[in-house]
C-alpha cells in the first residue's frame, strides 16, 4: 500500500483512474531546477518575514505565505500547468461547467514540528454539500524533498470512499515522499495533513486548489491580487483566479464611478480592456431559463 508514483508523460485517463481509486497520485519530475530556483528566489522574502502559526492545525513551527498569483510569477506558470487543469478541468466537469483557483499557499515546515490532524479539505464548506459532488482538485509542488522524516504530507490511499466518521489506522497513512520538482494531486474527499518534521532541513511546497465556479473559494483572489496587480497577469491567469464570469451571471460586475453605462453588469474581463466572454447572452440566458424551469416544484 502506499501513493501511487506516474510519469510526467503519463496520460490524462492514467491520472484520473489513480485519483479514483486512491484520491491521491503523485507526478514525479515535473519542474526543472531552473524553476525551484525562481520559485525560492521569488517567495523567500516572504517566507522570512512571516510568522509561524499559532495553533495545533496551523502549526506553531510551520510558516505559510498566500497570495502566491500577486508574490510569484513562477507559481502563476505552476497555476496554469497544462495537465494539472486538464485533471481539474475533467475531474469537476460532472458538477460544473467550469473551475477556479480556490487557494495558493507556500507551506514551509521546519524542524521539530508535529503532525498535522488528517482532515478533508472539502470540510470548509462545512458539510453542506453532498459528499457524491466533488469540491477541490488539489495540488502539492514539491519545492524541496520531501521525505517521511522532513514532514511529507501524510494521505489516506480510498478514505474518499469511506464513512465520514471512520478513523485510519497507523498502517492505512501514508506519506507523499517525492523528489523535489514533483507533485502531489488529490481531492477534496480524501483525508491528509502535513507531517512530523524529524530532520534538519525545512521542507517547502506550493500548495494550488481548485474548484468548481460556483463554490466560494477559501483564498479571496480579488484581495489577495487586486485589479491594480492582476492587470499585468496573463488573461487566463485572471480567469482562472475568477476574473471572469463563472456563468451566464455569476460573477458580473458593475462599476461604480461610471456614468456612461459601459460597465454596467458586464464580466470582469472588461476591467482590463478585454470583451472575452465565454457565456454568451443568448445562449446561456437560454440554458439559465431552461434549467430554473427544470428545476422548479
Amino acid at each position: 500500500m502506499g501513493i501511487k508514483h506516474l510519469s510526467s508523460e503519463s496520460s490524462l485517463e492514467e491520472i484520473l483512474e489513480v485519483l479514483d481509486r486512491d484520491a491521491g497520485v503523485i507526478i514525479d519530475n515535473v519542474l526543472s531546477n531552473q524553476q525551484l530556483k525562481k520559485i525560492k528566489e521569488e517567495l523567500n522574502p516572504y517566507l522570512l518575514n512571516t510568522k509561524e502559526g499559532q495553533d495545533d492545525f496551523t502549526g506553531f513551527k510551520t510558516k505559510r505565505v498566500g497570495a502566491l498569483m500577486a508574490r510569484s510569477e513562477e507559481c502563476g506558470v505552476l497555476a496554469l500547468n497544462p495537465t494539472i487543469n486538464e485533471v481539474a478541468r475533467k475531474f469537476l466537469e460532472p458538477n460544473s461547467d467550469g473551475y477556479q483557483l480556490h487557494f495558493t499557499s507556500a507551506i514551509d515546515i521546519a524542524p521539530l514540528e508535529s503532525k498535522q490532524i488528517l482532515h478533508r479539505d472539502r470540510g470548509v464548506w462545512g458539510g453542506y454539500i453532498p459528499r457524491k459532488i466533488e469540491t477541490q482538485l488539489s495540488t502539492v509542488w514539491a519545492i524541496t524533498d520531501f521525505t517521511k522524516e522532513n514532514g511529507a504530507t501524510q494521505v489516506v490511499p480510498g478514505s474518499h470512499k469511506w464513512d465520514k466518521d471512520r478513523e485510519p489506522l497507523d498502517s492505512e497513512i501514508c506519506y507523499a515522499e517525492m523528489s523535489k520538482g514533483s507533485v502531489l494531486i488529490y481531492t477534496g474527499s480524501v483525508m491528509h495533513g502535513g507531517g512530523t518534521n524529524n530532520s534538519r532541513m525545512n521542507r517547502l511546497g506550493v500548495f494550488l486548489h481548485y474548484a468548481p465556479t460556483w463554490l466560494r473559494q477559501e483564498e479571496n483572489q480579488y484581495l489577495s491580487c487586486p485589479p491594480h496587480i492582476a492587470k499585468d497577469l496573463s488573461p487566463e491567469l485572471r480567469a482562472l483566479m475568477g476574473y471572469s464570469k463563472g456563468g451566464y451571471v455569476l460573477g458580473f460586475f458593475s462599476d461604480p464611478e461610471s456614468m456612461n453605462g459601459e460597465l454596467e453588469s458586464v464580466s470582469p474581463e472588461k476591467l482590463f480592456g478585454t470583451v472575452e466572454d465565454r457565456f454568451s447572452e443568448i445562449e446561456s440566458a437560454t440554458n439559465l431559463v431552461i434549467e430554473s424551469s427544470t428545476n422548479e416544484v
